[in-house]
């Protein structure tokens, strides 16, 4: 597959702390990745230098083989790279459908006269997006008010409205029940893989993290520390001892596993 997204030595350091240390990493198109470590490993940081919001210390990010390091978030999210928010971003005092007739009408702004919508078709985009996301008994309930998974749906609806071709989640079932989380995946994964986005996402959850990636990257103190299939990663000692926090024995050892 061909290379939609990639980091070239990057780095981020904020004083005497390195948030990143010399992260390379190349996405491939229509792949589907999870970025896993304990908290201050260095993915959130990844995913605001990719999406514009921090500017590396040093590296480059190259997007379809141009070089977008230091660009805005806006000039970022126009050119195809979006993303969602740990704690969704939306407009409280706004209904559901209202939410997304914002995102759909920002989105047209940022297009040629040629690709702007009618009235007609956007209308048509944004209950596109409500079926999509399961928003349908909601479009008229402020966001506000919503059960938190609901949110979750609505701002990652909101990020697709922009017509990404890179997606990044951050923590996308972060605040949802369990009963709900492996639904609310399987609705965002089935609506991003028909539009063929690309997709990083942070999570804690290893279930999530090995049911629904193509690859895993591990970071631990900013650096990435195993990148591969899920199993590979997951079975990785220093994912293992780092990220998962698996015990040691007295000798410095891992445990044994226990048979599956």
């Amino acid at each position: 597959m061909a290379t939609i997204l990639e980091a070239k030595g990057l780095s981020k350091s904020f004083g005497a702390v390195t948030a990143a240390n010399d992260i390379n990493a190349r996405i491939e198109q229509d792949s589907v990745v999870g970025l896993i470590g304990s908290n201050g490993a260095g993915k959130t940081t990844f995913i605001n230098m990719v999406t514009g919001y921090l500017k590396p210390s040093a590296g480059h990010i190259l997007y379809q083989d141009r070089d977008i390091t230091g660009m805005l978030p806006r000039k970022i999210a126009q050119l195809g790279i979006c993303r969602s928010f740990q704690i969704p971003q939306l407009f409280n005092t706004l209904s559901v459908y209202e939410n997304i007739r914002v995102g759909v009408g920002i989105a047209a702004r940022a297009g040629t006269p040629s690709q702007k919508p009618t009235d007609q078709s956007a209308h048509a985009e944004i209950e596109r997006l409500i079926e999509d996301f399961g928003l349908g008994s909601y479009r008229s309930q402020l966001a506000g008010l919503l059960p938190e998974g609901v949110r979750k749906s609505l701002d990652i609806a909101m990020a697709v409205a922009g017509k990404p071709r890179v997606l990044l989640l951050d923590e996308p079932t972060s605040g949802v029940s369990a009963e709900e989380k492996f639904r609310l995946m399987d609705m965002v994964m089935a609506a991003l893989a028909a539009q063929r986005v690309t997709v990083l996402f942070v999570e804690h959850d290893m279930d999530i993290v090995s049911r629904y990636t193509h690859r895993i990257l591990a970071f631990y103190e900013g650096r990435i520390i195993a990148d591969g299939e899920p199993k590979l990663v997951l079975d990785h000692a220093d994912v293992r001892r780092y990220v998962i926090g698996e015990p040691l024995h007295p000798t410095g050892k891992e445990a044994p596993r226990a048979a599956h």
